[in-house]
């Protein structure tokens, strides 16, 4: 940043004091703390994770409250903070086969293995405001009392946990088209080369899936619900189902030289989406169905969508199809869909342009002077040739 007026600094200084006061309001009332917002507003944290690419629940909370709430400004924050942490390697790829799941649903079938368990949702509420929750302590026993009514839903979740709990297999649902071969199914290959690290390389093109997928996870989550809307609006010529869409707690292992295998290093949370899309089939491969993928740490379910479906947009050179709109182009979403990147560079604007700007205002007096000259000529010989037609 640079300050081009006599005392920028001292004028910085005073509104950094400004921005503690203002965070913080009312010292009247209690300061919200790291943990509450760790515990309450677990979806913003989980966001702030994802798109920030650091699942660390208590920074990502802090981020939250140093920013005021202001989600982009958390993931520039959490980001920022990233970069100066050491990296002592990679852990194994997760199976989330194997995810102990809190909520998993599938809009393709109704009956499948594992069964359908609705979980800790806003679907089937009715959007109107709680205004229990104003009175806070009353808030908790209001909301006791409102899930002990809804005895069918809790009733159909316990029996459906019952009975996943019984068989102990969820397996994807995608798994059960794969058994038909009505799906593609990627398949690890040896030789494959390991995927880049978007986070310590610069995007560059073209990108591999492996690249876009990662792009896509760090991406901001309105710019990619907007894009994903779009693909269903008919810009990206596809009609998704969602597969399943899973969140529940997984755990990552690392290989550790020292002791020659890998070991469990800790749980995360995670929210998966796969997305079927039919595909018609192009030159030799037979009309079947396609996938979009998404993946996002916490409970994270409308990116994980949004991501799924453009991902599968994004797909569009790879299987054939024609590329006719941005949700399709893969340079367009990429470079655009970084809310950090794009904040910093629409708000640089805010920042002193004062030579730039005055030799843009003389260039406009200038042609604004030729142009009254020009036309003040032409007024002039057009009176001159209306004279010598009167005379």
């Amino acid at each position: 940043m640079y300050v081009a007026v006599k005392g920028g600094e001292r004028a910085i200084e005073a509104s950094w004091r400004l921005l503690d006061q203002a965070r913080r309001g009312d010292t009247r009332l209690a300061e919200l703390g790291v943990a509450q917002i760790r515990e309450q507003l677990r979806l913003a944290v989980a966001r702030v994770m994802t798109e920030g690419s650091v699942f660390d629940e208590e920074l990502a909370a802090l981020a939250i409250k140093q920013a005021a709430g202001d989600l982009v400004e958390a993931i520039f924050l959490l980001r920022a903070y990233r970069t100066t942490l050491p990296r002592f390697g990679y852990t194994q790829p997760i199976d989330t086969e194997a995810m102990q799941v809190e909520r998993r649903i599938s809009a393709t079938f109704k009956d499948v293995p594992g069964g359908q368990l609705l979980g800790a949702t806003y679907d089937y509420t009715q959007r109107l405001l709680d205004f229990a929750l104003l009175a806070e302590g009353e808030a908790e026993e209001a909301g006791t009392s409102a899930r002990n009514d809804n005895g069918t839903a809790e009733a159909y979740g316990e029996s459906l946990a019952s009975a996943a709990a019984a068989t102990n297999a969820m397996p994807r649902v995608v798994t059960l088209l794969d058994n038909e071969g009505l799906i593609e199914q990627e398949r690890p290959t040896p030789s494959a080369p390991p995927p880049g690290d978007l986070s310590r390389e610069p995007l560059a093109f073209p990108a591999s899936r492996a690249t876009r997928l990662q792009n896509l996870a760090r991406g901001d989550e309105g710019f990619l619900l907007a894009m994903g809307y779009a693909t269903q609006r008919g810009y990206a010529h596809s009609h998704p189902f969602a597969g399943e869409i899973r969140f529940g707690t997984i755990a990552v292992e690392m290989e550790l030289d020292e002791l020659g295998e890998a070991v469990d290093i800790g749980d995360i949370d995670i929210t998966e989406c796969q997305m079927i899309n039919q595909f018609a089939g192009s030159g030799t491969v037979p009309p079947t169905f396609t996938q979009g993928y998404g993946l996002a740490f916490g409970h994270s379910e409308r990116k994980a969508m949004a991501m799924a479906l453009v991902d599968r947009a994004l797909r569009a050179e790879e299987l054939g199809e024609a590329v006719a709109s941005p949700t399709q182009d893969i340079e367009f979403m990429l470079s655009h869909s970084d809310n950090v990147e794009a904040s910093g560079f629409v708000q640089h604007l805010k920042l002193p342009h004062y030579v730039d700007f005055q030799a843009e205002l003389e260039l406009v007096r200038r042609l604004r002077a030729q142009h009254g000259a020009q036309t003040q000529n032409q007024s002039e010989q057009q009176c001159s040739d209306q004279a010598e037609q009167a005379a």
